[in-house]
């Protein structure tokens, strides 16, 4: 294990209170009162974007390896679905941890020289996925996977539940504007946190009938805007706040990372966000387990 546990939790102590949401939704009371009695749920997790942030899943899934709690089903937007597949393809979180603290930039963003469509092309993060995943299809992995991408010309949430993983995860991370749209069955496609930041809806649709959403989404940073990309970046906060407010109602559990003091353009915070989404899923788990307690009598 990289990070020492007790380091961790001690560090955690002295962040402020409030820093995280931890809670039951108030649709979650009603499904763990109609559950009663009717044997095991069906887990599925909900993984939402961020961008950078999205590192924090690593530790909420950490905290719930650690408990025993693990999911049939996955869907993850934008980065959640590149944490959601590796989780839906059996990897641990703690290799999760691994990769994401060695993998270089250079591997995941190739330079789309002379595309006037996007500035990354997307075929590193592509390869990169695939080779991680033995170039196995969506449909050969351990868990039920979808990611989730926005078709640009109809604007409609197209969820990629089968055939090349790694293209799903290029689609559902390319951002309008940094990658270059990815083409999928005559379909141009684009990040799915245009229409689900957080694919409540679609895990659903997988099968689970008990979601844990997973929220690494913040307020729009304050810091002046540096570039291009961090005007992007900026403008998806904006609008994925408002979006993730509202599917964060169809939770059955919602972990919100507080993640405010993180930018969404710095990929040098991996192992900060990692603790931070660790922290997260511990002061989660007590009312976690009262509620699946509930749910599975």
């Amino acid at each position: 294990m990289t990070l020492d546990r007790r380091q961790l939790l001690a560090w955690g102590g002295a962040l402020a209170a409030g820093q995280v949401a931890a809670q039951p939704n108030a649709r979650a009371g009603r499904s763990a009162q109609a559950a009663v009695g009717a044997g095991p749920r069906r887990i599925g997790l909900a993984l939402g974007s961020g961008s950078a942030r999205g590192f924090a899943h690593i530790g909420v899934l950490q905290a719930l390896d650690e408990a025993g709690i693990a999911a049939s089903a996955v869907a993850g937007t934008s980065a959640g679905s590149l944490v959601g597949v590796m989780y839906a393809a059996g990897m641990s979180p703690w290799r999760m941890q691994e990769l994401a603290l060695t993998v270089r930039d250079i591997d995941v963003v190739d330079m789309a020289s002379g595309n006037r469509r996007g500035m990354v092309s997307g075929y590193a993060l592509q390869r990169l996925v695939n080779g991680y995943l033995n170039n196995k299809p969506i449909e050969a992995l351990s868990r039920r996977f979808a990611a989730v991408c926005t078709d640009l010309s109809s604007g409609e949430l197209v969820a990629l539940a089968q055939g090349d993983a790694g293209a799903a995860v290029r689609s559902s991370c390319s951002i309008p504007g940094v990658f270059v749209p990815n083409q999928h069955a005559g379909r141009e496609l684009v990040d799915g946190g245009l229409v689900s930041p957080l694919p409540i809806q679609t895990v659903r649709n997988l099968g689970a009938d008990w979601v844990i959403a997973i929220d690494v989404g913040s307020r729009p940073s304050k810091s002046p805007r540096a570039g291009l990309y961090e005007i992007i970046l900026q403008s998806f906060e904006i609008m994925g706040r408002a979006l993730s407010t509202l599917e964060q109602q169809q939770a059955d559990f919602l972990i919100q990372v507080d993640t405010d003091r993180f930018d969404s353009a710095d990929f040098n915070k991996r192992k900060d966000l990692i603790e931070a989404g660790y922290l997260a899923g511990q002061r989660a788990l007590p009312a976690l387990r009262r509620l699946l307690a509930q749910a599975n009598g």
